[in-house]
């Protein structure tokens, strides 16, 4: 019944739909008489009619008389009806409707990429990936007990939306707009502190009467290239064993202790992920460990039953991104082999690649970061080649008030690697260009 819809007054649909339809009939019915394949009595009538007007050896002229009326008819009809339909759905796009589609179908046929983390780091990397293909799988930590997320899992019982928020911002086919506006943070009144896009997912997690169904709701507001899932669906706490043998709980808590951590776990330890992250990592080209903290992002997904097992067993190529900078409270005097020993201690040997900065970071930087107590991470590649991975190294920094990856020259290295690296046998396509140019990479 709603396809009669189409047929209400004020539309501007139905005078072009009646003008394509004219147009397909008078165009059949020219091809039909010229090959002479009409039906017997249809055909008598016209043959009839086109031999009194042209005489009896040209009904051709006919045919073609009516071929050469009806393809413009149903070309322009067919698209004015197409036109008055993306009017009324997409005003503002309807000037680059063609760039569209042609960016969204390269997109589809772009390298299947799993990225695993949290924060801050694993947001930068989708931003990039997205520019390159919509097959992207975001699987993000559920461990966050801090600030908006904190209070709203603390109160609704919730899973914490934070991290998740963050990916699907970063992932929205409108980035800008929706990341001021899901990022817009509430300064005073009971809602100090909030995010708005934390309480949107809240509301959402009651609507849609969970918080995966609520994540999805939100893509397909946001448009997101690809998706995102939250590693398990269960509440589950973050702890750490300390150097000194002290057992400490909270996501938030671990990092202000100030003492090495030993180990990090889950509590319950039981927690399953969901089936379409092991599907993702069992399907993709690349699987990507990080950018993000070691055991705060990173981590707690790697301690979520059948995550590091789907890992090893996946054909893909997997990458650990390492961080730039040590994170105070957490990787303090780490090297990059140290960052690596804590994924094999908690998860096995999982990684392939491990991705190292090269590049030079300001000395301004480098002092205000010294002063808060992190300092870059030393590149020991010989330690590292030494564990079994190989180590690719690349000048990845983007220049601004923060020392971080840059997300398109990480982004294309991830997908240099997936390409040169690809086990799964299968072809795909890159959009945006070559990503082997505007910077250098190599193995170290």
């Amino acid at each position: 019944m709603h396809l009669f819809k189409w047929l209400y007054p004020g539309l501007h649909f139905k005078r072009w739909l009646a003008l394509a339809f004219l147009g397909l009939v008078l165009a059949a019915a020219g091809i039909g008489l010229m090959g002479r394949s009409l039906p017997r009595e249809h055909q008598a009538v016209l043959v009839a009619w086109f031999a009194e007007l042209f005489g009896p050896g040209r009904v051709w002229i006919g045919g073609a008389l009516l071929l050469v009326l009806g393809l413009p008819a149903l070309v322009y009809g067919s698209f004015k009806a197409f036109k008055s339909v993306v009017d009324v759905l997409a005003p503002e796009e309807r000037t680059r409707l063609a760039d569209i589609i042609y960016t969204r179908q390269h997109l589809r046929r772009g390298p299947r990429i799993v990225v695993i983390g949290g924060g801050t780091g694993l947001s930068v990397l989708l931003r990039g990936l997205k520019e390159y293909t919509s097959n992207i799988t975001a699987i993000v930590t559920v461990a966050d007990d801090g600030g908006s997320s904190g209070r709203l899992r603390g109160e609704l019982g919730m899973l914490p939306p934070g991290d998740i928020r963050n990916c699907l911002v970063a992932l929205a086919d409108k980035e800008s707009l929706m990341e001021d506006l899901l990022q817009y943070r509430f300064k005073s009144g009971d809602l100090a502190g909030h995010n708005l896009g934390n309480l949107l997912l809240a509301a959402l997690n009651h609507m849609a009467g969970g918080f995966h169904e609520a994540v999805q709701a939100l893509s397909k507001v946001l448009a997101v290239r690809g998706q995102v899932l939250p590693v398990t669906l269960q509440n589950v706490v973050l702890g750490a064993e300390l150097s000194d043998g002290t057992l400490v709980y909270g996501e938030s808590i671990i990092p202000r202790c100030r003492k090495p951590i030993k180990r990090v776990f889950l509590v319950p330890g039981d927690c399953y992920p969901l089936p379409e992250a092991l599907q993702a990592i069992a399907g993709a080209d690349a699987v990507v460990l990080g950018p993000g903290s070691l055991y705060t992002s990173i981590l707690p997904n790697l301690l979520v039953r059948g995550i590091p097992e789907a890992i090893a067993r996946t054909r893909a190529v997997r990458i650990y991104v390492c961080n730039v900078m040590t994170q105070p409270g957490e990787t303090d005097g780490y090297a990059a082999s140290d960052h690596l020993q804590a994924i094999f201690t908690h998860a096995g040997p999982i990684v392939d690649y491990v991705v190292v900065n090269q590049g030079g970071i300001p000395a301004r930087l480098k002092a205000r970061y010294r002063r808060e107590g992190a300092v870059p991470v030393a590149v020991d590649a010989e330690k590292l080649r030494q564990m079994g991975v190989e180590v690719i190294g690349a000048n990845l920094v983007h220049e601004s008030n923060v020392v971080r990856h840059h997300p398109d020259k990480l982004a294309r290295l991830i997908l240099e690697l997936a390409l040169l690296e690809r086990k799964t046998g299968e072809s795909f396509r890159l959009f945006n260009g070559s990503i082997s140019g505007g910077f250098h990479s190599g193995r170290m």
